[in-house]
């Protein structure tokens, strides 16, 4: 029997799918159910299971950093989701483990069959970790407002556009400052970096440089500078002057 648990910050969705799978399935039973996912998280670190029922919208930390702060993934992870069914079906034809809240008893049919078959063809939590890679950046590239992904460090970063202020060049390195005030290291140059980013909401503004246009706080067109909203002072490169205007 597949061991599951489920984390949702909605008591009503939790309760619905745990009715659904203990009246509709005997091969899967759930364990332990989470509405707080730093809770779920402290939980899966310690604990050994199948398959993972996953919210993507939950306020205090979405799916996808929820699915960044885990420190194993030996487990089948299927994500539940109240995106519009367009979506939805697009993604089922790349992934198995979707499912539309509220839960079809037909969609769970299938993607407890799916689950079971992928279970017993996995062998290893590399095999798991590539599968699911492969998932999760399919899913992304799917919404309306999409996150930038940046594999750095064993592991894929999902950042919302707004969360970053600038990035600097550090040689062959590049620094991402977000609006947090963490400083995220990543292994690429400046210029691999601005290829990942929405050209709409950024700009290269010096060669050490890119910044995000919409935390420009004061422009300082003499001296040629740029204040950001967490009040850093970026340079403007004399020969970007012109096209920086230009964005606005």
């Amino acid at each position: 029997m597949l061991q599951a648990v489920i984390v949702d910050d909605e008591n009503k969705a939790i309760k619905s799918l745990l009715w659904e799978l203990s009246n509709f399935d005997q091969s899967i039973k759930v364990i332990e159910t989470f509405s707080k996912p730093e809770k779920a998280l402290e939980y899966l670190a310690k604990n050994k299971i199948d398959c993972l029922f996953l919210d993507i919208e939950m306020p205090t930390m979405d799916g996808f950093k929820f699915i960044e702060k885990l420190t194993k993934r030996d487990f089948v992870i299927v994500i539940t989701t109240a995106y519009s069914e367009y979506a939805v079906e697009a993604l089922k034809k790349e992934a198995i483990d979707y499912l539309l809240k509220p839960v079809d008893s037909d969609d769970l049919k299938q993607c407890l069959a799916k689950i079971n078959k992928h279970s017993k063809k996995i062998n290893s939590v590399d095999d798991i970790g590539e599968k699911f890679e492969e998932i999760i950046v399919n899913f992304n590239r799917k919404l309306s407002k999409k996150k930038i992904i940046f594999n750095t460090d064993g592991k894929l970063l999902f950042l919302d556009p707004s969360e970053i202020i600038f990035v600097e060049s550090d040689g062959n390195y590049s620094s991402i400052n977000t609006t947090d005030n963490k400083k995220i290291v990543l292994t690429k140059k400046l210029k691999e970096v601005n290829l990942l980013l929405p050209k709409e909401e950024f700009f290269r503004i010096h060669n050490s440089f890119i910044i995000n246009l919409n935390k420009i706080k004061e422009f300082y067109k003499t001296d040629g500078y740029v204040i950001t909203e967490n009040n850093h002072k970026i340079p403007v490169s004399r020969q970007r002057k012109s096209e920086f205007l230009d964005q606005f």
